[in-house]
């Protein structure tokens, strides 16, 4: 939270009648622009001139004395013939002081050629074909997005401070498809933030988020002639993350000097060799191996992607000796070209953090990115259906044995098992330890398909979860009858349910909390945070039930004042990225009451209730 108090103190949200206020935007421009200089005086008429007589031969030296060196014409030499530190004059074109010397040309590469002496194309597509920089995203307000001019009015400090500080996980799911939903609107820029660099946030933002196939698509509605450095790392990231390696392809050939690190060289070289330069692209390569500090492995596994362009003259081998850790290029490239990456590399933690990128890329193992799925589905990556897609892959195969088909058969019996009990056994395998919430995320519609049965209570709790992980609120509402009050499934319903006419009876909180063996008691406070944010706890039964919880729901900051004022100017969008912004997190302990509270309630009187109502039943599940 600390940190969030210091990227938005001093950012103001102001009032307005049809959203939130911009304050006076800020000149960019340096004070001389504020009265332009006098124009120049004309320059003088050249003088008539006639034409020289030539000069004598000079005489040849004799031994011992300096020789006589012509300087070219127009050039300014120094003392004794030093070059010069300041612009250079030849035959009247004046070079800039920092242009390369000959032997620097000599060393660089055609495109770097062009691109030093302005001859590189600044356009890759018809002009009109151009796309403007305004809206940038993948969903109009007509198609689920936020309204285009959302955040048009904003302080660019408080969108610039909100983006920046949302670069990771979020602790819910459904936080994760809102704030996956509210950056990748299509939305005009604050006042006084360019559209370029308000899009390059959005996609870090989204790259953060392990959203990379998301963020390949967002950055692709940027025309590359448009694209800066910023932008072009995230775009980079978003295609390495993918497994889409020639994407970056067009920005890569179009600037191929916006940046200067050895992957984005060896990247342009994996381009070159796809569009016929197959044989300058491997020496190039070769290059980058015996000049630089670049792992060999990263070399050489970028040579075996070029090497597939058509114009590979040798074999390239993979060895990961000495290979002590697993970075993006290596995982994207191994997983695109087909080569094994070694068990030590992706055990434990160091491969968690690329289970989203193993779902992500086509080209990865089946059972590879079913081991990864239910993480994905868990943040919100993969829906339920997509879920269920994959398995659905594996058990069409018959290139696996029955053993590794085990939990599709798990998942098909929960579907179509002849009884009921068959059913609800297959979900209860489904439900393992290992699996976590994306088991309930897999079974989500299987267990919409059970009938209510007194037989089920004690599976309630999971079954409503379960249904409540996709957004099934109506079918999971017809277990009302079974759960009793007081109970877990009790308190996802009271939660879920669309409407209450009447305030939630403090006793049965308290009856929950006196049963919740989570730690601290979290699924308890979230019950009363939930419950208080929706307006379906009296105020006296708040006060009493924070007090023997031991919260304080009302304590504010700067982030919550924030998001206060963005709900009371009814500005859904803005609401959706600062509660984002406030599920910063690998996991449920990094997340209080408090702001639990102010998330559910802002989202609430934002408009946003579905969310706001899920959002807090999966605290509840998931404490």
């Amino acid at each position: 939270m600390r940190r969030l108090v210091l990227l938005l103190a001093g950012t103001a949200l102001a009032v307005g009648s049809t959203g939130l206020a911009l304050a006076a935007p800020e000149d960019l421009l340096p004070p001389s622009f504020g009265n332009p200089p006098p124009a120049p005086a004309p320059a003088p008429a050249p003088a008539t001139t006639r034409q020289a007589t030539p000069s004598p031969a000079p005489a040849a030296t004799s031994p011992g004395t300096s020789p006589v060196v012509q300087p070219l014409p127009g050039a300014a030499t120094g003392p004794s013939g030093a070059e010069p530190d300041g612009p250079v004059s030849i035959g009247g074109i004046t070079l800039p002081a920092d242009f390369p010397s000959l032997a620097e040309l000599e060393a660089m590469d055609p495109e770097e050629i062009d691109e030093v002496l302005g001859l590189a194309p600044k356009f890759d597509i018809p002009a009109g074909a151009r796309r403007s920089v305004e809206e940038v995203g993948l969903i109009s307000a007509r198609e689920g997005g936020f309204a285009r001019n959302a955040l048009a009015r904003q302080p660019a400090a408080l969108v610039r401070a909100m983006l920046t500080a949302s670069n990771g996980p979020l602790v819910s799911r459904w936080g994760h498809i809102l704030m996956r939903r509210a950056l990748t609107s299509r939305l005009n820029a604050p006042a006084g933030m360019d559209a370029v660099e308000f899009a390059a946030l959005r996609a870090r933002a989204l790259n953060g988020m392990g959203e990379s196939v998301v963020a390949r698509a967002f950055v692709q509605d940027v025309d590359g002639s448009n694209y800066d450095k910023a932008l072009t790392d995230e775009a980079f990231t978003a295609y390495i993350g993918s497994g889409d390696i020639l994407g970056i392809c067009p920005v890569a050939r179009l600037k191929p000097t916006i940046r200067e690190d050895n992957e984005w060289e060896m990247a342009q070289q994996i381009c070159a060799a796809f569009v016929g330069e197959g044989r300058n692209a491997d020496r190039r390569l070769q290059r980058v191996l015996g000049t630089s500090d670049t792992p060999e492995i990263d070399v050489r596994l970028a040579q075996r992607f070029a090497g597939a362009g058509g114009e590979g003259r040798r074999a390239v081998n993979i060895e990961w000796d000495g290979v002590d850790d697993l970075t993006p290029w290596r995982f994207s490239l191994a997983r695109a070209l087909g080569v094994d990456i070694p068990d030590n590399l992706l055990d434990g933690d160091a491969g968690v953090q690329f289970d989203l990128a193993e779902v992500a890329i086509p080209a990865s193992p089946l059972l590879a990115r079913l081991a990864a799925a239910d993480r994905a589905g868990a943040r919100g990556v993969l829906s339920a259906r997509a879920m269920v897609d994959l398995y659905g892959q594996l058990y069409a195969s018959d290139q696996y044995t029955a053993a590794q088909k085990a939990r599709t058969r798990d998942l098909r019996e929960a579907y179509v098992a002849e009884n009921v009990s068959q059913r609800i056994e297959a979900l209860r395998k489904l439900w393992s330890e290992d699996a976590g919430y994306g088991g309930l995320v897999l079974t989500a519609y299987a267990a919409a398909r059970l009938p209510v049965s007194e037989d089920l209570a004690d599976d309630a709790p999971r079954l409503i979860a379960a249904m409540l992980a996709a957004g099934l609120d109506r079918n999971a509402l017809r277990w009302g009858s079974v759960v009793g009050e007081g109970s877990e499934g009790w308190a996802l319903l009271a939660l879920a349910q669309p409407a209450r006419e009447t305030p939630v009876d403090a006793g049965a909180v308290s009856t929950f909390a006196g049963s919740d063996d989570s730690e601290d008691q979290r699924k308890s406070q979230f019950l009363l945070a939930g419950l208080a944010g929706l307006g379906r706890l009296a105020a006296d039964d708040v006060t009493s039930i924070s007090e023997d919880l031991g919260v304080n729901l009302t304590r504010s900051s700067a982030w919550s004042n924030t998001i206060t004022k963005a709900a009371q100017a009814n500005n859904p969008a803005l609401v959706a990225m600062l509660a984002g912004l406030g599920m910063q997190g690998t996991g449920w302990d990094r997340m209080t009451a408090r702001q639990l509270y102010f998330i559910v309630r802002s989202l609430n009187q934002a408009g946003l209730s579905a969310e706001a109502r899920m959002i807090a039943a999966e605290a509840v599940a998931r404490g």
